[in-house]
């Protein structure tokens, strides 16, 4: 089952906080939050628009950061999230290549096997046949003559 997303009133969200609904209006106001309009104008704050208040009130009432500061932050962590799901694309599509390679140096090892083993039964063959055509001489009665 899929979970119903809600939405927060101003007056709700600022009690969740403890901030004035006025402080909630700047932030939206200077672009930190986008909270959804109703049909009569009425300020929805759905989850992720609480979650991000959250982190712009944690980073200028408990880190004292100006707003400027905050609109930068919150920009590079976007940057940094398209950044990483850009790496991540990137890593996967270089492991999937990697895998193909691999794939095809162990086919082509295998098909190198099967050519050497053949080469080889091939040689032993002969080998075998060129016995029965020559028979095995002994040379170890033999002596040299040199002549002085």
């Amino acid at each position: 089952m899929k979970k119903k997303r809600g939405y927060f009133s101003i007056s709700a969200v600022s009690k969740m906080f403890s901030v004035h609904q006025q402080t909630i209006r700047l932030y939206e106001k200077e672009g930190l939050i986008s909270p959804k309009r109703s049909d009569g104008n009425t300020r929805m704050f759905s989850e992720d628009d609480v979650d991000k208040l959250e982190q712009v009130i944690y980073l200028t009432h408990e880190l004292g950061i100006n707003l400027a500061g905050v609109e930068m932050i919150l920009k590079l962590q976007k940057q940094i999230k398209k950044m990483q799901k850009d790496m991540n694309k990137l890593f996967d599509a270089t492991n999937e290549e990697l895998t193909k390679e691999a794939e095809t140096s162990k086919q082509i090892v295998q098909v190198n096997a099967n050519r050497l083993l053949k080469i080889k039964d091939t040689k032993k063959s002969e080998n075998s046949n060129l016995k029965e055509v020559i028979p095995a001489v002994d040379i170890a009665g033999w002596e040299l003559e040199y002549d002085e």
